[in-house]
């Protein structure tokens, strides 16, 4: 796994790529988190097969703060970055596949995408406006942090805690530092954000799609409601269901990589046919 930087329009970009020479795979990550989420993808078999691609978003990880974050701390600004940092990377026929927030950025920025061989998201419901978040949504306690600009260590925990599947005792420790090196002003301006015209309506995004759209979903979630993807229409879905990781809360990835990577890899394989 290599680390290198970019300069891009949201600034400095910190990303890690595996030694893959395979078609290129870019993973998003989420709120507060990092490109070490997917670490166990970089480093394992999928990364050893494919040129996988993940950035730390502005304010995330080694990536700078931004230096205006009431244009880079948004959807159409996190989209912006993405587009910028696939261009750079001559990734722009790649599949994307994100992460909660990440995944939501993916949506953002999907339109403007037309070479992309497919889309992927996971921990994410696709949101309209006003959101539907009851919806959408669990209702734990930790998701009231998602937009807090300061957290203490323990707050940073819970918020980690809720992300696995419940009863898991063990919270990597990298995680933890990556929610408290976030700069809080990517939360708050976040839920600042959220306004109409403020971000694409992802629900009609996915009903519009013309690529082969995948959605996995943890069995074991916290967070996000997995009932309510029944209400959307996703014409492209892949395989015409959600693909249910089981053993996994918000972090399949991590939790569950072998099923997880099975999945990936079975998606990118076929798009790429």
């Amino acid at each position: 796994m290599q680390t290198q930087s970019i300069e891009t329009s949201a600034g400095q970009i910190a990303y890690r790529r595996s030694a893959g020479s395979g078609p290129t795979i870019v993973f998003v990550h989420g709120n507060s988190a990092s490109s070490r989420a997917f670490a166990r993808q970089l480093d394992g078999p999928l990364g050893a097969k494919y040129r996988l691609l993940v950035p730390d978003l502005p304010g995330h990880g080694a990536s700078a703060d931004a230096a205006d974050p009431a244009a880079s701390y948004t959807m159409p600004g996190y989209a912006a970055m993405l587009r910028d940092f696939a261009l750079q990377l001559g990734a722009t026929d790649a599949v994307f596949v994100g992460w909660s927030l990440g995944g939501h950025i993916v949506l953002e920025a999907a339109p403007d995408l037309p070479q992309a061989r497919g889309f992927a998201i996971f921990g994410t419901p696709p949101i309209g406006f006003p959101p539907a978040m009851e919806q959408a949504f669990l209702a734990t306690p930790a998701m009231a942090y998602t937009f807090q600009p300061e957290l203490s260590e323990e707050q940073a925990r819970a918020y980690v805690g809720a992300a696995f599947r419940p009863g898991a005792t063990e919270l990597p420790p990298q995680m933890v530092a990556d929610v408290l090196r976030t700069d809080g002003r990517a939360r708050a301006q976040l839920a600042a954000s959220i306004t109409p015209d403020g971000y694409r309506d992802e629900i009609d995004v996915v009903a519009k799609l013309s690529q082969p759209f995948a959605v996995l979903h943890g069995a074991q979630e916290q967070l996000v409601n997995g009932d309510y993807f029944a209400t959307l229409t996703m014409p492209t879905l892949w395989r015409g269901a959600v693909q249910v990781i089981e053993g996994a809360g918000h972090l399949p990835q991590w939790e569950q990589p072998e099923r997880f990577d099975a999945l990936i890899d079975a998606f990118v394989a076929e798009v790429n046919g």
